[in-house]
């Protein structure tokens, strides 16, 4: 049998998987990140967290590549982490690939970790057989990637697709991590949705039932609180806004919307593409569907491990 290695690095958590070319999951190892001990102790815990999945499986497993999937802008050529936010202190400059082929002497594909989503709903999921698609995920932040041709679009540094970055208000609060005012990740993803809530706990006369937290609030919502289905229609027009200017650039074949946020389930994504739909126009309107991501929670992995086949030209 034929497997590939794959690892989701995110802020939190670190999950390493050996991955059939069906997209099934086999093995698995979650640790820590831990992040704030700095990028060394990450990288050493990919490391031995790789070495353990490999050391469990069969004699007779072939083991393809390596692929990894990474939270901050990755420079694809090279593996290297371009750059990194404040959820991976330090991690900025880490050259990930040579790293995995110096220590297991095994192909290694690296990229960003919502790039590698795109790769598994392409080849397993809402993107089967689509050429152009966006990947929009919706979790503390807003991610995104950019499919055409079948292939990611990633520019000149491996920055393409950073579509919570879209300014929805040019007059909007400014953005601690672009700098650019009215992003719609301060709007629609989950601390965005959270800001809001606490904005409206600060200014009402009567406190609401829920927190300031995003699963709080869209629970909320869907049980007819009106002060929550206050925040969620701001949450839901300035993310329709943001796919709409998506939609206008990129004509796609569909937007595939997932994360923490979406799992809000049929109500958010029904209401989101009724906004989405008016706000655009008929010609670019037609060919486009909003559509959930399929994959799921293992999406990472099985992304960042079907690199291997992808760019391996094994597919």
């Amino acid at each position: 049998m034929e497997y590939a290695i794959g690892a989701d690095i995110g802020g939190t958590k670190i999950q390493i998987a050996a991955v059939d070319r069906e997209g099934r999951v086999v093995d698995r190892h979650l640790l820590p990140t831990e992040a704030q001990l700095g990028p060394d102790q990450v990288m050493g815990k990919l490391l031995s967290g790789i070495g353990l999945i490999l050391s469990r499986m069969p004699a007779n497993a072939r083991i393809t590549g390596i692929g990894v999937g990474s939270a901050g802008q990755i420079d694809f050529a090279s593996g290297t982490v371009a750059f990194a936010g404040d959820q991976l202190p330090g991690w900025t400059g880490t050259p990930i690939k040579a790293r995995v082929e110096e220590r297991f002497g095994l192909p290694t594909y690296v990229d960003n970790d919502v790039n590698v989503v795109a790769v598994a709903e392409r080849l397993y999921g809402a993107g089967l057989g689509l050429d152009s698609f966006l990947c929009v995920a919706l979790g503390t932040g807003i991610g995104g990637a950019i499919v055409e041709a079948g292939r990611i679009v990633r520019g000149a540094q491996g920055c393409a697709g950073e579509l919570g970055h879209v300014s929805v208000d040019f007059n909007g609060p400014r953005c601690s991590n672009c700098g650019n005012n009215g992003c719609v990740e301060l709007y629609a993803s989950g601390s965005g949705i959270a800001r809001l809530g606490s904005e409206l706990i600060d200014a009402a006369k009567e406190l609401p039932a829920w927190r300031a937290d995003s699963r709080e609030i869209a629970q909320a919502w869907l049980q007819g609180d009106p002060q929550a289905a206050q925040v969620m229609g701001i949450a839901i027009r300035a993310l329709a806004a943001a796919i709409a200017g998506y939609i206008h650039m990129c004509n796609p074949q569909a937007v595939i919307v997932g994360g923490g946020v979406s799992e809000t389930g049929s109500v958010f994504l029904d209401e989101l593409d009724r906004e989405v739909r008016g706000r655009t126009s008929p010609s670019v309107r037609s060919a486009y569907r909003l559509l959930p991501a399929y994959v799921g929670n293992d999406a990472g992995v099985i992304g960042a491990a079907a690199q291997v086949w992808l760019y391996g030209g094994n597919i």
